[in-house]
């Protein structure tokens, strides 16, 4: 089934102006959800919101926005108040710089969206996807929805153009406020550090070989109770504390065990049964006795 545009927009670099559809390009399904019942009667739970002093419950005509400048002390906003300070929405996508597509930590990455060429922006479309991919280069911008202003990145990938929203700055955390030990790095521990990544590396990443395991535990577990039937619970386990480990030792018996996988995944199809054990001798015929006897003495004589 063809996907239906969220909006129509307009890229917008010097004089060139290109009409595009805004798509979708993630589904949020990575989750299970479950209502809040009654434990008694089963009927979901309605969530109310009380004044923490007056104890009472406030419907939400009779709420309004707040900001605490000072601790316990506000300032209050109406509803025309905060859609003055929304931000206007033009249905464009002002593209601001180019620069290199490695320049970008993926750290700053947000939510993806695809683009398409709209009615008569297949030409231009097709040309900033290619100008973009023979350059290295991404397009960096703005782009206003929902009264709110986004850094966007329009980037290409086969096919087609990504706008990929990003964080701003004040968004994101730097690697100086975590509290790293610094420590050396011995040439043995390197080298096999290395090998173990080469013997588990790959030439490109396929998100088809992974999985939502615990998605698929949840909804087999609904099917269950919807059949009447039971879930057995497992013993909790107390997870191990923190162990002092060699290091290399780590790493060779990490690089053995792969190695030895590696060897099992290779190692062809075992044969039938049958066709694997060793041919089996004739049975010799056995004679009766009152028969055997005559055959020996014919043979003592010769």
């Amino acid at each position: 089934m063809a996907a239906r545009a969220l909006a129509s927009l307009t890229i917008s670099f010097g004089m060139v102006s290109i009409p595009v559809k805004l798509y979708t390009a993630t589904q949020a399904q990575a989750g299970v959800s479950f209502n809040l019942l009654h434990r008694d009667c089963g009927s979901r739970l309605r969530q109310q919101y009380l004044c923490a002093r007056e104890g009472v419950v406030v419907e939400r005509s009779d709420m309004v926005k707040g900001y605490e400048f000072v601790k316990d002390q506000y300032v209050t906003f109406t509803p025309d108040e905060l859609k003055e300070l929304e931000e206007k929405g033009t249905q464009t996508i002002e593209i601001n710089e180019f620069v290199p597509a490695s320049s970008i930590d993926p750290l700053y990455y947000d939510k993806a969206y695809f683009l398409g060429p709209d009615k008569g922006g297949a030409k231009p479309y097709a040309l900033l996807a290619e100008s973009m991919r023979q350059t290295g280069k991404t397009a960096v911008g703005r782009y206003a929805a929902r009264g709110k202003q986004y850094i966007v990145q329009l980037r290409a990938i086969p096919g087609g153009l990504v706008m990929q929203q990003l964080l701003y700055a004040p968004e994101v955390r730097t690697m100086a406020d975590i509290p790293i030990e610094t420590t050396a790095v011995r040439d043995g521990e390197l080298a096999l550090a290395k090998q173990l990544i080469a013997q588990i590396s790959a030439e490109q990443f396929d998100p088809t070989q992974y999985e939502d395991d615990v998605r698929k535990r949840i909804e087999a577990a609904v099917q269950k109770k919807v059949d009447g039937e039971q879930i057995s619970i497992s013993p909790s386990v107390q997870a191990p504390g923190a162990q002092v480990i060699d290091l290399m030792e780590a790493l060779r018996a990490s690089l053995d065990k792969t190695l030895a996988k590696r060897a099992e995944q290779r190692a062809p199809a075992a044969a039938p049964a049958e066709a694997a054990s060793p041919r089996r001798k004739p049975a010799r015929k056995v004679v009766p006795e009152e028969q055997a006897e005559p055959a020996r003495r014919r043979a003592g004589k010769r």
